[in-house]
């Protein structure tokens, strides 16, 4: 039996944002103690970007698919202003902080292109 998908598991809007959120959740381990409201807020969006995708995906008026996209849009955005806040904490080497910009980057780009 092969592999099965929904529709917007095939998307690579999707597939970036959960790679995202794998990054995410490792690099969560190296918040320093003090920073738990970051993290929190961290964990949250990166998780919102996916869960939003799908939710999109599954709604059939253009208008309302358009909200879901535009609100991973914005935690993808939110994710990219952390990862700025995480480097001032050098805490995480920044060839991976790098992937993870390059990573949001993607996300934004195609998820403008979605909104539309």
């Amino acid at each position: 039996m092969g592999v099965v998908m929904l529709d917007f598991e095939k998307l690579d809007v999707y597939q970036c944002a959960i790679e995202h959120l794998s990054c995410v959740f490792k690099w969560l381990a190296h918040v320093p103690r003090g920073y738990s409201a970051l993290a929190d807020q961290w964990r949250r969006a990166a998780m919102s970007v996916p869960l939003n995708i799908g939710e999109a995906s599954g709604k059939i008026r253009v208008p309302e698919r358009a909200h879901c996209y535009a609100i991973a849009r914005g935690e993808a955005m939110e994710c990219g202003a952390i990862l700025d806040v995480v480097r001032l904490l050098q805490v995480i080497p920044d060839t991976e902080l790098v992937r993870g910009k390059q990573l949001v980057v993607r996300m934004v780009e195609m998820l403008t292109k979605l909104c539309r």
